[in-house]
This record gives structure tokens, C-alpha cells and sequence, in this order.
């Protein structure tokens, strides 16, 4: 695996254990199984968008900061109508 992808899983596992959440408590969050959500921080499986939008709104960050693009953690401002779906 390319050490560009396994950033960003191991940001989401990071970001997880930080918060003191188990794997079955933030896939519970994501309306998901632990089984699936895991396989998204071991690169299993690729994390979908809308996985990564409803993490980066659940950890208040960006994408990019999830993805490893950025080491900025702050997230940028967010679009009205985004805020307003939620």
C-alpha cells in the first residue's frame, strides 16, 4: 500500500482513539458495521465520501486534514447549505 493512502487510515484511527471512541461505537455513529468501519482504518477497503464527509463534520476537520493532505486539523468554513442539512 502507498504510504499516501495509509496516512489517511491512520488519521481516522488517530482521530478515533483520541476521542476515546472503540471502533464499534464510531461505526454505530456512521450507521455501520465495526467489521466494515475497521477495514476502513486497516485500508481494506477505500473510505467513501460520504464516509468522509459525516467524519469530517463528527471530528470538526476538513478532508483533506482526514486524507493526510494537510497537518492543519481546523476545518475550513463550511458552505450554508451544508450547515443547514444537518
Amino acid at each position: 500500500m502507498n504510504n499516501r493512502y495509509e496516512k489517511a487510515y491512520s488519521r481516522i484511527r488517530s482521530l478515533r482513539e483520541d476521542n476515546d471512541l472503540t471502533q464499534k461505537e464510531i461505526a454505530n455513529i456512521l450507521n455501520m458495521s465495526q467489521t466494515g468501519y475497521s477495514k476502513y482504518e486497516t485500508g481494506e477497503n477505500d473510505i467513501p465520501t460520504k464516509i468522509l464527509i459525516n467524519l469530517a463534520y463528527y471530528y470538526n476537520t476538513s478532508i483533506d486534514y482526514l486524507l493526510g493532505i494537510t497537518d492543519i486539523q481546523k476545518p475550513y468554513a463550511r458552505s450554508k447549505e451544508l450547515n443547514s442539512e444537518e
